[in-house]
């Protein structure tokens, strides 16, 4: 039997063998997860599971492309591959079918030219801008197209969009696409998930899809000057002048009154915001943070945007604007001392659009306001917070005018260029593992499509455009058929963050969820 010395001496012995089984062990862990790359020895804790792996989403908004204007040719595609005559075949105003294309014209003159970059007589059906016989390639400009709300629902002829030629201001280049295999994003989008039934939010131009983009609204401006207000027929068609061309192949239409809103008191074509930078200058002797306010600039909005849903929830978030300090400045000068920051239609310069900021729209971020100051941001500080990873969680990015593909002060090169350079940054931060991005476009810039959109309301969904999500947790080499539209942004950031619904988010359109392989 041993003594009690002997077996305390036993249990020290067994307990000093333990504590160096516990060492190896542990050296053995340490070392394993030098190997692993992955060097912390306390519990692992379990990764975030579903749209919970996403930390950042982050919102490209690029401009005025239709999806087959630049992807029409993409593999997998519902593009314009075995399209029938039917599906692309143009209608002159009197109902009937064109025996040539319209001639395209030449930028917004009084009266019609022909442009003799483009030949006449293109056959009637779509055709390849940097393909013989044009020739024109993806770095050269082509003129602007109209892009408006009635024009818009007009062209889509209650889905057989047949009418794009007849009432487009240029003529026959409404059908003209490109081989976009060329772009830089056209690789990103192989790599990722193309959506190829994207629609636009709402019908017409730029300034409608920014407003549905952050608010699924359309903006309100009950007491509009009458000037304002746009003169329609019966079957809600803009009311043509006694002098409009019976036929587009004499020139684009003319209208008695084209204006921006609508008999109810909407805004739904281009109008100033109140607040600086504003295309409308201040009022002499005013304050300069302000649009002259007898100069018709839209009235500061109310309703709830995105932005006001994610503050409620304490998530970070941010717009930012392509020159946009720089266009602050030059706002607030009289007219005569501005330095054509904004507005500037000349390559080489930054072009801001004030219709493309929308949150500058809203009375909660009105000159002077802590969430102005918060939220409303410049696009060189979008580089440094994704190459420093300081990015909120949700960010918005808007391009310059000279780098957002805009038809008629841009070309689709510079924009692919930039958009492709900016992707760059984010898969080379601290970010990319955690980060959704969307690159969309805001509408179709007045280019036809063959796709018809989706039933909706009286403000869209119009036609369709390209969109692109970008993610390590997006399917790669995928084509998603899935029916969305602008609202479906909304939605996705909506249901990543816990937000409360906005009204005008359309039921019948997707939450981008079926991009996504997510853990």
């Amino acid at each position: 039997m041993r003594s009690e010395k002997e077996s305390v001496k036993i249990v020290r012995i067994r307990f000093a063998r333990t504590r160096l089984q516990r060492g190896i062990a542990r050296l053995v862990l340490i070392v394993m997860c030098l190997l692993a790359a992955n060097c912390s020895t306390r519990p692992v804790e379990q990764a975030p599971r579903g749209l919970d792996a996403i930390d950042h989403i982050i919102v490209i908004y690029a401009e005025n492309r239709s999806f087959d204007n630049l992807y029409g040719l993409f593999p997998g595609a519902n593009g314009l591959g075995n399209l029938t005559p039917e599906q692309y075949t143009q209608i002159d105003r009197d109902g009937k079918p064109f025996d040539v294309l319209p001639p395209v014209w030449k930028e917004r003159l009084a009266t019609p030219e022909v442009d003799p970059a483009y030949p006449v007589n293109l056959p009637n059906k779509p055709f390849q801008i940097d393909g013989p016989p044009v020739n024109r390639p993806l770095s050269t400009a082509t003129r602007d197209l109209v892009h408006k709300y009635y024009q818009n629902i007009e062209q889509i002829n209650g889905g057989k969009n047949n009418r794009f030629a007849a009432v487009s201001d240029a003529g026959g280049l409404v059908m003209g696409y490109y081989d976009g295999s060329k772009q830089k994003m056209w690789k990103w989008a192989q790599e990722n998930t193309l959506a190829d039934n994207f629609f636009m939010g709402a019908f017409g131009g730029s300034y409608l899809n920014h407003q549905w983009l952050v608010c699924a609204c359309t903006p309100k401006y009950p007491d509009a000057d009458p000037t304002l207000i746009a003169k329609i027929d019966n079957e809600g068609r803009l009311v043509r002048s006694p002098g409009s061309p019976a036929s587009a192949k004499k020139g684009p239409p003319k209208y008695v009154n084209d204006g921006p809103v609508t008999s109810e008191g909407f805004s739904v074509n281009t109008q100033q915001p109140s607040y600086q930078p504003s295309g409308v200058p201040p009022e002499a002797g005013g304050d300069p943070r302000f649009a002259d306010p007898k100069k018709n600039p839209l009235p500061p909005q109310t309703q709830k945007t995105v932005g006001d849903t994610l503050t409620a929830k304490g998530i970070s978030w941010a717009w930012y604007g392509g020159a946009w300090n720089r266009a602050l400045a030059d706002g607030m000068q009289p007219p005569t001392a501005r330095r054509n920051v904004i507005y500037q239609e000349t390559r080489g310069h930054d072009n801001f659009q004030p219709h493309h900021q929308p949150f500058n729209y809203f009375a909660r971020f009105a000159p002077g306001t802590a969430d102005r100051e918060e939220h409303l941001k410049d696009g060189d500080d979008f580089l440094k917070a994704i190459d420093s990873g300081t990015l909120p969680q949700v960010a918005f990015y808007k391009p310059t005018g000279d780098l957002n593909e805009h038809p008629g002060y841009t070309d689709v090169l510079s924009g692919d260029q930039h958009l492709a350079d900016i992707l760059d940054h984010i898969r080379n931060s601290p970010l990319w593992a955690r980060t959704a991005v969307i690159v969309a476009y805001d509408e179709n810039g007045g280019f036809w499509d063959h796709v018809s959109p989706p039933k909706g309301d009286k403000w869209g969904p119009g036609t369709r455009i390209p969109a692109i999500i970008i993610s390590p947790y997006a399917k790669h080499g995928y084509v998603d058929h899935t029916q969305y539209d602008t609202t479906s942004i909304i939605k996705f950031i909506t249901k990543r963050y816990g937000l409360e619904a906005l009204a005008g988010v359309r039921e019948s359109a997707g939450d981008l969820t079926n991009a996504f392989e997510l853990p």
